[in-house]
């Protein structure tokens, strides 16, 4: 079979397979993120077509900078070091020369020139500074050349998905010190980049800039750029580079005061938690609605239900301030009619919301698309969640007729063949074919392999319903609809007996998988299962044993919990869903087992994950991993596609130290709880610093003391009770 061939099986099984013909282990790219622009470059700064193509400056799913490649005279520099620092605010390289032939009798060494890049993203706009500096003992002749692209493709076609026809790539516009590049798509939207050059470069077209320069000893030159994403109509020059620095640096300033700091008596854990706490802030994107954490860069840089949900549940008890924008903006999105192109029904939660081309024109379903059918009980979940929380009353009062309309949604058309389960079956042709997080193509099969037919019901999908109704019973109580409130509850009784019945294997001593549409169970091990805890639905011996077999050599790889068990026929440690490691997988499961009262079980996970981190680069949790048992002296190995940043991924670490430390916030009863309190053998103390919980703030330090863990308050404004329950 052809290279060819093969990618056409792979188009047939799952149209939206991301391709990977090279692998991101191979050479780790630096990323840039703000607002709805984000930048992949590689380690020299620079955007080129190596590793998996997906290099580049992007906007609104769209690339707008595709190439951007600097060179001194017609060489590359060498690559020094670089790094983006830790508040994701700047990527940093440092480069030299490598050796010049100048002249037939004059060789430039290695090493004296110093090309210091600085870059960063504010308001659709990515700037750059070049500083380069002679360290040698004469004056140096040289050109600095940057050679730039803009291909306009659409996220979809960088994924790899081919298009029968493309837009015009328009005549591009040259002045003295600025380019544009424009592109006129078949949804008759004109794209530009527009490049600018401070100084004005000695020549410049559309694909090159050439700056002359001549050094003395000692001597620095500097260098402006900054490129410019339009859509869809030009926009005013971009603010000088000084000024966007200062604007840039204010915000991360102001995000990191309204976040309550977590620092331990560890330092590779302290590392871990800044770098996650940075990630959520720069995934975290201001909409009409709030802020909403965009999914993960560079494939899911956009606004997606299930995610956004999970990412505000991981971080609420330490920042409730994610959790109300994702709210306001699924309540806005709720979908009203029923429209079958995208997988909509009314009271159902959007999955996905694109702005590319491809969306416009509907070559990809995902404009906003609803193919998703567990985000409306977990948006349920989380509008509890978050009452719980803040204790804020109207807010649920405003939110109330949505959350109605989720449940009513679950009770019916969520409900395809009216047995009490919530299944899916998509509607479109071009939808996705599973609507769960699994959502690959192969994810939900038989003992035998077989892939099943639907609709399905999930096992975590009739856990998130149970959490759902049982949530908005909690807030039907607050806002005084008892009657329904006691409804809600006893639904979900039911649910929760006929789960345990129709959902139960005790040949397999854990949960099945699904039920395929002829109530045949699929009966799998997989992670699946722990997400039953994290609601609760599970009786208590039935979780008990979900975490035993979650945790055993065939699940549990050593770096955490398998997406299946590697006992099961379609077991792949490489693959997206049937064996990998998922960080908020994990987290959930340890989550689970926290409410059940397992910490030491959590802690299990939380180390795993915790000793993945001086592998990862930046020590940043990524999307997944694979899932190859661990091995004595390595590292986990990488998956080849895998986002970095992932929103749902940076959050894991939180809730995980949550579940550890059996911490519970409630603004409505006034209460912060640490309830059998356990630090994982890695830490001896956790500090918690600026804790708000309604109109209290609290400083929180938990200790190791001999078995036990010792509780102090180191400061307290307001009357917030914070209380240690062995």
């Amino acid at each position: 079979m052809s290279a060819d061939t093969s990618e056409d099986v792979i188009r047939v099984q799952d149209q939206f397979y991301i391709l990977a013909t090279s692998s991101l282990a191979a050479a780790t790219p630096l990323v840039l993120k703000q607002g709805d622009t984000f930048g992949v470059f590689d380690r020299h700064g620079d955007c080129t077509r190596l590793g998996l193509g997906e290099q580049g400056l992007y906007h609104r799913d769209t690339r707008y900078l595709s190439r951007l490649d600097l060179r001194l005279g017609r060489s590359r520099p060498l690559l020094l070091s670089s790094t983006v620092r830790e508040g994701n605010d700047l990527l940093v390289a440092d480069l030299t020369n490598p050796d010049i032939v100048l002249t037939p009798d004059a060789v430039l060494p290695r090493g004296t020139l110093h090309v210091y890049r600085a870059k960063f993203i504010w308001q659709d706009t990515c700037h750059e500074r070049l500083r380069l500096s002679n360290h040698g003992l004469a004056a140096v002749d040289f050109s600095l050349v940057l050679l730039f692209e803009s291909d306009f493709a659409d996220i979809f076609e960088v994924r790899g998905t081919r298009r029968e026809r493309r837009g015009t790539a328009l005549p591009p516009e040259v002045g003295p010190s600025c380019v544009v590049l424009s592109y006129r798509g078949l949804d008759q939207a004109v794209r530009r980049t527009q490049i600018d050059f401070d100084p004005a470069p000695r020549e410049l077209s559309g694909g090159s800039a050439r700056f002359d320069l001549r050094l003395a000893p000692q001597a620095a030159a500097h260098i402006e750029i900054a490129v410019t994403c339009q859509a869809p109509v030009p926009r005013c020059v971009p603010a000088r580079h000084d000024h966007a620095l200062e604007e840039a640096a204010t915000r991360l300033s102001d995000r990191r005061r309204s976040l309550g700091q977590v620092t331990t008596s560890n330092q590779s854990f302290n590392a871990w938690l800044q770098r996650s706490a940075a990630d959520l802030g720069m995934m975290l994107t201001a909409t009409e609605h709030g802020p909403y954490p965009y999914a993960g860069v560079p494939w899911f840089s956009t606004l997606f239900g299930r995610d956004g949900i999970i990412t505000a549940l991981e971080v609420l008890w330490l920042d409730p301030a994610p959790a109300r924008g994702v709210l306001e903006s699924l309540a806005a999105l709720q979908a009203a009619e029923t429209d079958p192109v995208r997988d909509a029904e009314p009271g159902k939660v959007v999955h996905e919301v694109r702005g590319g081309e491809m969306a416009a024109l509907g070559e990809v379903p995902f404009g906003r698309y609803y193919g998703s059918v567990d985000a409306t009980p977990l948006f349920v979940m989380l509008a509890a969640a978050y009452l719980e929380r803040t204790g804020d009353v109207a807010f649920a009062r405003r939110l109330w007729p949505h959350v109605l309309r989720a449940l009513a949604w679950m009770d019916g058309p969520g409900d395809v063949d009216g047995d009490g389960f919530v299944e899916y079956a998509r509607r479109s042709a071009h939808g996705l074919v599973h609507q769960g997080w699994k959502d690959s193509a192969d994810s939900v099969f038989h003992e035998d392999g077989r892939l099943a037919d639907g609709p399905i019901a999930l096992c975590e999908v009739q856990a998130y319903v149970y959490g759902a109704r049982l949530g908005a019973a909690r807030v039907g109580e607050a806002l005084g609809e008892h009657a329904t409130a006691e409804a809600l509850r006893t639904s979900a009784a039911a649910l929760r007996e006929s789960f345990e019945h129709h959902f139960w294997s005790e040949e397999l001593g854990t949960f099945v998988m699904a039920l395929d549409g002829g109530k045949r169970p699929c009966n799998v091990r997989s992670s699946n299962a722990g997400h039953a805890l994290f609601t609760g639905i599970a009786s208590t011996e039935h979780a008990r044993r979900v975490a035993g077999t979650l945790l055993d050599d065939l699940s549990f790889s050593g770096w955490g919990v398998r997406t299946l068990s590697a006992a099961e026929r379609r077991y792949n440690p490489m693959s997206y869903h049937n064996g990998s490691v998922w960080p908020h997988d994990n987290a959930l499961v340890a989550a689970g087992l926290g409410r059940y009262g397992w910490r030491a079980q959590a802690a299990r996970i939380l180390t795993a994950l915790h000793e993945c981190t001086p592998h990862l680069d930046l020590h940043r949790m990524p999307e997944l991993m694979c899932g190859f048992k661990r091995r004595v002296g390595e590292g986990p190995t990488l998956y080849p596609v895998a986002c970095a940043p992932q929103a749902w991924a940076a959050g894991a670490v939180f809730l995980m130290l949550q579940a550890c430390l059996g911490l519970q916030v409630d603004a409505v009863a006034g209460r912060l709880l640490f309830k059998a309190p356990l630090l994982p053998g890695f830490l001896d103390t956790v500090r918690i610093e600026g804790l708000e919980v309604g109109e209290s703030v609290v400083d929180v330090r938990l200790h190791r003391d001999g078995p036990d863990v010792a509780l102090h308050v180191d400061r307290r404004r307001g009357q917030l009770a914070v209380l240690l329950e062995k």
